[in-house]
């Protein structure tokens, strides 16, 4: 395969909406060394104008003919949550590597069994946690790596999104838990990932986790959802250094005020904020934070890949084309995922109980 495109075939292209179109199909489509051989969608109408749009070769309503064709060697599954668990099954059991979105699995118990088929088949897998492939993250994990702000002391993170409690039919799947995609999944998902990759895994959690909106409006049918999702979560925890941490990630009705991510250390401080616009840094006695240059040498695609979704699904695919060439473990891979689905799980219980606990 070193002299060979390696062959894409990507679960959920459809081209009206989704994260496929949007961020995965332009970054394979930007980067030499992949080929968009395949798209699949669940329809055949809408597999064939995805392929005629796009430039597939090959186009699939039904995904398990897609994950057996011999002509492709990486499957990505982009769909909702619900489906990530028997879509990858069917991909690993066919021996493909795998690229699935975040979160891996609607709960634990689902991540551990992709990622236990993925070990036994010895494929190469990628989960969709696509900060820790962003220069801004790497280049704060390289900082506070050379000592840059010394030992870390303590974080804070704070992302206030804004959800909507009023929204269409399409968008309200989401409100129930047990789908495994809200704010607590996606969200704080993300950014305690990209908080973990840069200063070490939390040993020890509490955490209060809440749905404040517990009704949304479906404005196309004009009636009420109920919902169990949490839309709040505040966790407080350690690092195995000592280190304090604190947390709240939430949906909010109007009006959210963005990320910002704080990182002390006794020799300075590291912030990352505008939702991961820039990477700000000072040393103890400067006058003030300065915003911090990024080097080219952690941009690993070529210029034509677009900023915005993109950028960072793109230097992911270019981590998993070089452990595919080189046999190595890419990261981050399905027991990553697994890790975060743990932590997740460990805020959860201690929201549950009351108690602080254990990931793991």
């Amino acid at each position: 395969m070193s002299d060979q495109k390696i062959r894409v075939g990507i679960i959920g292209a459809n081209v009206n909406n989704g994260w496929g179109p949007r961020a995965h199909i332009p970054a394979v489509l930007a980067l030499p060394e992949f080929d968009l051989t395949a798209v699949c969608t669940s329809r055949p109408e809408t597999a064939a104008a995805s392929k005629e749009k796009f430039g597939a070769r090959l186009a699939f309503h039904d995904y398990h003919e897609m994950v057996a064709h011999p002509d492709i060697d990486v499957v990505s599954v982009v769909v909702r949550v619900p489906f990530h668990h028997e879509m990858t099954m069917a991909a690993l059991n066919a021996g493909k590597h795998v690229f699935t979105e975040w979160p891996l699995g609607a709960n634990l118990a689902e991540a551990e069994e992709m990622a236990e088929l993925a070990r036994a088949k010895g494929v190469r897998t990628l989960a969709g946690l696509q900060r820790r492939c962003s220069p801004i993250y790497l280049r704060a994990k390289e900082l506070i790596e050379e000592g840059y702000i010394g030992e870390v002391v303590s974080c804070h993170l704070s992302q206030m999104g804004t959800g909507g409690a009023t929204r269409t039919s399409d968008r309200t799947w989401m409100s129930d838990v047990a789908k495994g995609a809200n704010t607590m999944t996606i969200s704080f998902g993300h950014v305690i990932d990209a908080l973990s990759m840069c200063v070490g895994e939390l040993v020890d959690v509490s955490g209060v986790v809440s749905t404040q909106t517990n009704r949304w409006f479906e404005s196309d049918t004009n009636r009420y959802v109920e919902v169990t999702s949490p839309d709040n979560i505040l966790v407080s925890g350690k690092l195995a250094n000592g280190a304090v941490v604190s947390a709240h990630v939430s949906s909010q009705p109007a009006h959210g005020s963005g990320q910002r991510l704080e990182i002390y250390g006794r020799e300075g401080t590291l912030v990352v904020e505008g939702n991961d616009s820039r990477l700000l840094g000072g040393k103890a006695g400067e006058s003030g934070l300065q915003e911090l240059p990024i080097p080219e040498r952690l941009t690993w695609v070529p210029d034509s890949v677009p900023q915005g979704p993109p950028f960072n699904v793109a230097q992911m695919y270019r981590r998993l084309g070089e452990a595919i060439r080189s046999g190595q473990r890419a990261e981050p891979d399905f027991d990553t995922a697994v890790m975060r689905h743990k932590l997740i799980d460990a805020i959860q219980k201690a929201s549950d109980q009351g108690t602080n606990t254990r990931p793991g």
